[in-house]
């Protein structure tokens, strides 16, 4: 027998690696961890003491298949009530001992039938008492915990030298002098803040507490410790890192079999998405971080929340820049990690070059006597998957995932945006408890009841259970990416805790944030020679823009200070043109379009305004542009924009609009963007260009015309189309 690993052992064996390994422990035998190899003695021992143990095992089977009256009596009670004891157990069936348990459960059967059929009414009445109480006391929103001081000496942000001494028992004249050997000099009746009279009262062996507001009592009432008899499994949150173009998407989409890269602007994840899969019963859930180092802030954001990160390394690239980050944001959450090596389908793979730049790097695979999990797969191909869910699955067992489902939910926002219709809409993730429709929740700065939720797969739930994603509507704002959410009793628990972070972030806000001003801006840079390149940020979702304000912010040089002095979710409006034009700064939307007024008053007020649908590129366009070497080999040209005025849906070609050029020329060769309330929903080619029933190579400002786009449908009455082409430039 060749040498085989401890998850295998316990696989084969129909037990979990946690018992395997205890039950090695018991024979003397050491073993670290699920991956441990085993040596074949040690397996023959342990298979023997199973094998004896399984005999006796069956014996005490046996014997506690004798039931005994009590237990007897206990179900009876359970299904018609204690008033129908008499009635169901008969004097035969309590002063006789079962023989066998199959003659017990007949006995039982025809005593349940007896009693159904004489009080089949007052039995059912019984039955539906029994449901209702099991239904409140599995119901998640029951009361929170009450708080409790820990210390019975509660004093609050400021306390005066005689009331302290009569909490403390003391006499003030000795407080006074114990502050003076501080370096404090204070009368009997001033005042001194928490912190010092705690370093008082700890010299004298007391331990106090600190009075806390309404708001942050009603916080720690529903953050509580749950008790283990509460706890049950949950499954594991996966985050899945990796470099730009290493598969990582693509991993992804062949675990759960959607196709999300062709919807994305450059093949690359733009936000962070949450989908949830199974494997033999088993239930994983992952995040989506993308992966490039352009979205740092929202891979830290992931690592935060999750219980095992998978890091993909291409096996035709090695370890690159961003593989680094990953490993580096993994570490420092303190997370097991699985490594992926991807491609291996490809000619120029390389495995043995990737584990080797990993160990150099800390991280050793088991193969080379480490402790990290690798598995080789190929997204493409579809090889290794299955392989690699099961190595998730076992990593999840060792860590013990547990949570309590009856308690009020609370998790972590992954995004938060707005939608025409649906208001507010932000994805949970549930760490704790269980979430419901009609559930009051805070959600950082924000606060309402869900509204509506639905899972990864855009369908309506109405209730989800500890480690889901789900999508929530019924908030007041946006809340913030990262934000902490709780599911509260009341709704005015809700509104309180939401008050409270609006303070605390207004505050922040004002030490943090200095106000802008021409005067400002003119004495920085008369006192240095030092320039201040002002950016106003605008995005579709959180996730950009805390990842574009991140990343700019960090761009500097030895002339140029990058300063971004708005960044905010959704369409460019006037406002931002102004705020822009007082402060001297350029707009970047990303996802984003400007409407015509806006693009009008932009060009009047000599606003730049640039918009992208790749997030890289804005950064490279800023580094360039900073070190004088933006030379564009392409630029865009907007030939004109049409409203659509009525669509049609055409059998075997799709939905054609009918629209009216309100600027511009549209070509039939032309790129196309469609716009829905300032948010560019697609971007694409014409299918077709029609007046009246004819083919046209371009319509002109003022005519009406029928516009089909390539393989897309989703047209309606409203929408804009923005029509351009790409030019090149000469360099000069």
């Amino acid at each position: 027998m060749s040498k085989i690993r401890v998850y295998q052992l316990a696989k084969e064996l129909n037990l979990t690696s946690k018992e395997l390994i205890e039950k090695f422990e018991e024979l003397g035998v050491e073993v670290h961890n699920h991956m441990s190899a085993l040596e074949d003695s040690d397996i023959e021992v342990l298979k023997e003491l199973l094998a004896s143990g399984g005999e006796e095992g069956s014996d005490a089977v046996l014997e506690e298949d004798d039931l005994d009256e009590e237990l007897l009596e206990d179900d009876l009670d359970v299904l018609y009530g204690d008033d129908l004891e008499d009635e169901i157990i008969a004097p035969g069936l309590i002063d006789k001992k079962a023989e066998t348990p199959k003659k017990v459960i007949r006995a039982i059967e025809e005593a349940e039938e007896e009693v159904e059929q004489q009080l089949e009414g007052r039995a059912a009445k019984n039955r539906k008492g029994k449901k209702k109480n099991i239904r409140q006391e599995t119901n998640p929103a029951f009361r929170p915990q009450e708080f409790s001081y820990e210390n019975d000496i509660v004093l609050g942000e400021t306390v005066s030298i005689a009331d302290l001494a009569k909490d403390l028992k003391k006499q003030p004249r000795e407080i006074i002098m114990k502050l003076m050997n501080l370096g404090v000099m204070a009368t009997l009746n001033q005042e001194i803040d928490f912190d010092t009279a705690e370093m008082i009262a700890v010299e004298y062996g007391i331990a106090v507490s600190k009075q806390l507001t309404e708001e942050e009592i009603e916080e720690k009432r529903y953050n509580f410790d749950d008790r283990p008899e509460d706890l049950t499994k949950r499954a594991p949150v996966v985050t899945v890192m990796g470099h730009v173009d290493h598969g990582k998407t693509s991993l992804l989409d062949a675990i759960r079999n959607t196709s999300v890269t062709t919807g994305e602007a450059g093949g690359i994840t733009q936000h962070i998405g949450a989908s949830e899969v199974s494997l033999k019963g088993e239930k994983i859930v992952f995040l989506d971080t993308p992966g490039h180092e352009a979205f740092t802030t929202l891979r830290a954001r992931g690592a935060k929340v999750t219980d095992i990160a998978i890091l993909v390394v291409a096996a035709d690239d090695g370890v690159m820049p961003q593989t680094i980050e990953a490993i580096d944001h993994a570490k420092a959450a303190g997370v097991p990690i699985i490594v992926a090596i991807n491609k291996i389908d490809k000619a120029n793979a390389n495995p043995d070059r990737v584990k080797q730049e990993l160990a150099d790097r800390g991280l050793l695979i088991e193969e080379w006597g480490g402790d990290i999990i690798s598995v080789e797969v190929s997204a493409i191909k579809n090889i290794g998957i299955d392989s690699l869910l099961e190595m998730v699955l076992l990593v999840a067992e060792m860590l013990e995932l547990k949570a309590n489902p009856k308690r009020p939910a609370l998790g972590t926002i992954l995004e938060a945006k707005v939608e025409k219709g649906r208001g507010p809409v932000a994805t949970v993730l549930i760490d704790n408890g269980t979430l419901r429709i009609g559930d009051p929740v805070a959600a950082g700065a924000t606060y309402g009841r869900v509204r509506a939720m639905f899972n990864s797969h855009g369908k309506k739930i109405k209730q989800a259970g500890p480690a889901s994603a789900v999508e929530i509507t019924g908030l007041n704002d946006v809340p913030t990416a990262g934000d902490k959410f709780y599911a509260t009793e009341e709704e005015k628990h809700a509104r309180a805790m939401a008050e409270k972070r609006q303070a605390e972030v207004r505050v922040s806000s004002l030490r943090k944030t200095p106000h802008i001003s021409l005067e400002d801006l003119f004495n920085q840079i008369s006192q240095g020679q030092i320039k201040d390149l002002n950016i106003i940020v605008k995005a579709d979702a959180h996730g950009s823009v805390e990842a574009l304000k991140t990343t700019l912010g960090k761009i500097t040089n030895e002339e140029v200070r990058v300063n971004v002095i708005h960044a905010n979710v959704g369409t460019i409006t006037e406002s931002d043109i102004l705020l822009a034009s007082a402060s001297n700064a350029i707009i970047i939307g990303f996802n984003v379009r400007p409407s015509a007024v806006v693009t009008s008053l932009a060009d009047s007020e000599g606003v730049e305004l640039k918009t992208y649908r790749i997030i890289y590129e804005a950064i490279n366009d800023v580094e360039a542009a900073m070190k004088g070497m933006l030379a564009p080999i392409y630029k865009e040209v907007v030939l004109g924009t049409l409203s659509i005025r009525a669509t049609f849906k055409v059998p075997n070609i799709g939905t054609i609009a009918g629209a009216y050029v309100t600027n511009g020329k549209v070509t039939r060769h032309s790129q196309i963007r469609l716009i829905r309330d300032g948010i560019v929903i697609h971007e694409g080619k014409l299918s077709s260009l029609k007046r009246f029933k004819d083919d046209v190579k371009e319509v002109a400002q003022g005519y009406e015309c029928g516009v089909g786009i390539e393989n897309y449908n989703d047209l309606k009455e409203g929408d804009e189309i923005e029509a351009f082409i790409i030019e090149e430039v000469k360099r000069s």
